[in-house]
């Protein structure tokens, strides 16, 4: 007994020092970004170049960035901008704000006077005759650390994945190598979020097409969404949603119905037990919370989610949902 107990805290003390290895390689990720931001402020910061440093793919990289910083990667190098704007306007009174706004990256003073503006609640000369002691506690600036030392960037990284939202959305979250997915759908281009409507007129289609030809054999058949954009990267208007069910490989299809293969491989496939307002919170849950300690990073492959049961059978009218994010190992 005394041998297995040693045995058992033993595996328990490695598997934690993983997680924590895992978390550090997340850690290192993210302050790469971070530092190559900040020591190249003044040029251009695009998606493909600051994925690329980060290591994870752009698909996946904004995403995570989101969710471990709190707050989409254009928003943060913006407002790093405007900070540091604003800190060079009170440390160097005689530098024209013109030089300090081409310094800090912004293409044009009209640029950076609309965005120092839509920050502060000020424009960049009243804020440097005085008017930074004054700004608001309710401005937009998301932190006030600029007063105390804006030039410092040790503060963010020594934040980062310490004071993250608390993920209160918890589910069994398993590792499994998927099949290749053969699917019928249609496709939906704009926003989706929320709309509980479009998503019931978008597979009411589907099924109504899948009926006649004796495709859905639920349990068997699959109801799926398949998001092959990431929200918070292309705009809205431009989002593509594929409501898809699973069909046999030689399935013929017609008309708005068109078929397509989900890339098998390894996925973390989370089961969540969640009410219609609560999906982009399971997903930062997965993401967020799972994956930073998981050992695993994102790979390049779409995520989707596969629904369990018709929430109006529910007598709470709860959604059951597997949700499936692509992963290889770090």
């Amino acid at each position: 007994m005394i041998t297995l107990n040693i045995v058992m805290t033993t595996v328990k003390s490695i598997q934690d020092r993983y997680k924590q290895s895992s978390k550090e390689i997340y850690i290192a990720r993210i302050n790469r970004v971070l530092d190559y931001i900040e020591n190249n402020i003044d040029k251009e910061l695009d998606l493909d170049l600051l994925s690329k440093i980060a290591g994870f793919s752009k698909y996946h990289f904004h995403r995570l960035f989101s969710v471990l910083i709190g707050e989409t990667l254009n928003s943060f190098i913006k407002r790093l901008r405007i900070e540091k704007a604003a800190s060079m306007l009170i440390d160097n009174p005689k530098v024209s704000i013109t030089t300090i706004a081409l310094h800090c990256g912004f293409s044009s003073l009209q640029t950076f006077s609309r965005s120092f503006n839509e920050h502060f609640n000020m424009s960049a000369s009243k804020f440097r005759n005085e008017g930074y002691k004054k700004v608001s506690k309710n401005s937009k600036t998301k932190s006030n650390k600029w007063k105390e030392n804006i030039t410092s960037f040790e503060y963010i990284q020594s934040k980062i994945l310490k004071e993250r939202r608390s993920y209160k959305m918890k589910a069994e979250v398993k590792v499994k190598s998927i099949p290749d997915l053969h699917v019928a759908y249609i496709r939906h281009i704009g926003p989706y979020k929320g709309n509980t409507k479009l998503f019931e007129e978008l597979f009411g289609k589907l099924k109504k097409w899948a009926g006649p030809r004796g495709l859905l054999q639920f349990p068997k058949t699959k109801a799926i969404a398949v998001y092959h954009d990431d929200p918070k990267v292309t705009d809205e208007a431009n989002l593509r949603l594929s409501i898809c069910i699973t069909v046999p490989e030689d399935t013929e299809v017609d008309g708005e119905i068109c078929k397509m293969v989900i890339p098998g491989g390894k996925y973390a496939v989370a089961r969540f037990r969640l009410k219609a307002d609560q999906y982009e919170d399971a997903w930062q849950s997965l993401i967020g919370g799972w994956l930073p300690e998981s050992g695993y990073q994102p790979d390049d492959r779409p995520c989707y989610e596969d629904y369990i049961n018709d929430p109006k059978e529910h007598p709470r009218n709860i959604h059951i949902v597997d949700f499936y994010f692509p992963v290889k190992p770090l």
